[in-house]
């Protein structure tokens, strides 16, 4: 039986000195959701991160997902893959509704989708990733205030939710491998795994 892959919600809360203000960091797979006046951080590759909120209320969060691989994408837009991405989205923004978001006040930034790993520029893993949070949004009706995608560097993602502030560096030097072998981790236990969970629709 194979291992269910869900996303987990981020767990490394700490205080961050330089925005004074507490802060979640999310890693690939993790989302983290809010109503407090703080800081959502998360580094991206060829992942994507979604960072949405409630524009009345304040109550926000990010994702950080990327699409696995799947030889049957031919399949169309309900391939393994899309599932994989529509429930990364789904998460986020049921979780946000539960929280007392209303959905008809929801607005997105996008950020991601670069093409950053090696091997992985073949199927341009990057560009699937911006497009499809894209298309997601679009056909959720949740409009996209502002967005950085593709392009070939890492980025950092710093978001406040209560405000809606979007901070994002661009990383044009790594001092380490640490993001290219998280993600490529990540790719490969997407390969490995199944989507599982049930989500439920508000």
């Amino acid at each position: 039986m194979s291992q269910v892959l869900e996303e987990q919600f981020a767990t490394n809360v700490y205080y961050d000195r330089t925005f004074d203000c507490d802060a979640a960091k999310i890693l690939p797979g993790e989302y983290y959701f809010t109503y407090k006046d703080m800081l959502i951080v998360t580094v991206l590759g060829s992942c994507v991160a979604a960072c949405i909120r409630d524009r009345v209320t304040g109550i926000g969060g990010m994702n950080h997902f990327m699409l696995p691989y799947g030889g049957n994408d031919a399949d169309g837009p309900l391939s393994a893959s899309m599932r994989y991405g529509t429930y990364a989205m789904e998460v986020l923004i049921n979780e946000l509704l539960k929280a007392g978001a209303r959905r008809e006040n929801l607005e997105a930034k996008v950020f991601g989708g670069g093409n950053v790993l090696q091997g992985f520029i073949a199927i341009n893993v990057g560009e699937r990733n911006a497009q499809f949070v894209r298309e997601y949004l679009r056909a959720e009706n949740i409009r996209v205030l502002a967005e950085d995608l593709n392009d070939v560097h890492p980025r950092k993602v710093y978001f406040f939710p209560r405000t809606g502030k979007v901070l994002v560096k661009k990383l044009k030097r790594l001092n380490n491998n640490t993001l290219v072998n998280r993600e490529q981790d990540y790719a490969s236990k997407l390969q490995s795994n199944t989507v599982g969970g049930a989500v439920e629709l508000f």
